[in-house]
């Protein structure tokens, strides 16, 4: 079969959990994204990196459905996004970089409201509510307007929205964004927990957190991909990362 032609992507029963298939993204005759096209299998924690405006966001969007592609098609699960959102969302949860939140709710108004729309009830909803609230550091801001929280608080609702309904693919974007270093070893260390039953790609600019956290690097440079590989095939340490880095972006 010609894959171009295939509306359904590859398994999400223990196979292939992200795919994205030649995206591309033009806003008249700016590529944001020319033919982008990887996988991420189950259990696997990629990191997407590139400078900034090297088409990251723009390509987790359309991963995600907040955006439609211009070419090409996205799956998550198993499920086309274009032709199978509603399928595809209940398998995935999404942090963007500085997403929108109903500022004159609290958390717990907020994720309770989010989880009502996504179907949970009862004791189900109750017990992901106190689990998100736990992992995610929630408990003395609980109850309090999110417009009063800092930067960093908002970063963590955020984090607990995208799990609330216990998903199999996470895709984050900037998760540490604005967390303190106590904040940010949490969130690693939540992520490594996370690793285990879930699948996740994550953006970051901080490539300490790439060698903490994750098993393989995807690196894009002005909308297209220019290396995939394992984490230490980038580098051994920080320093080299850079190094390779700045030669991979400056040369794409």
């Amino acid at each position: 079969m010609n894959p171009s032609s295939n509306t359904q992507g590859s398994s999400g029963s223990g196979g292939v959990m992200i795919e994205a298939r030649s995206l591309s993204k033009f806003y008249g005759e700016f590529a944001a994204t020319r033919d982008v096209s990887f996988t991420v299998p189950a259990g696997q924690v990629c990191a997407f990196l590139g400078p900034n405006g090297a088409g990251k966001s723009t390509t987790m969007k359309m991963l995600t459905g907040f955006l439609a592609p211009s070419q090409g098609e996205a799956f998550i699960a198993g499920r086309a996004i274009s032709t199978d959102r509603i399928a595809a969302s209940e398998r995935l949860g999404y942090l963007p970089e500085n997403g929108p939140l109903y500022v004159e709710m609290t958390p717990e108004g907020l994720l309770n409201y989010i989880g009502e729309v996504r179907g949970l009830t009862g004791s189900l909803l109750a017990n992901r509510l106190s689990w998100v609230a736990d992992k995610c550091s929630l408990g003395e801001v609980w109850r309090k307007p999110i417009s009063k929280l800092s930067r960093g608080f908002r970063q963590r609702v955020g984090m607990a929205h995208a799990m609330l309904h216990d998903p199999d693919v996470l895709i984050l974007d900037e998760p540490t964004s604005g967390l303190d270093p106590n904040q940010v070893h949490g969130v690693r260390e939540l992520i490594r927990d996370l690793s285990k039953t879930k699948t996740i790609l994550l953006s970051t600019h901080i490539l300490q957190e790439v060698r903490a956290v994750c098993d393989r690097v995807i690196l894009i440079s002005n909308g297209r991909i220019v290396f995939d590989g394992p984490t230490d095939n980038l580098g051994d340490n920080e320093v080299e990362m850079e190094k390779a880095f700045r030669k991979l972006t400056t040369a794409a």
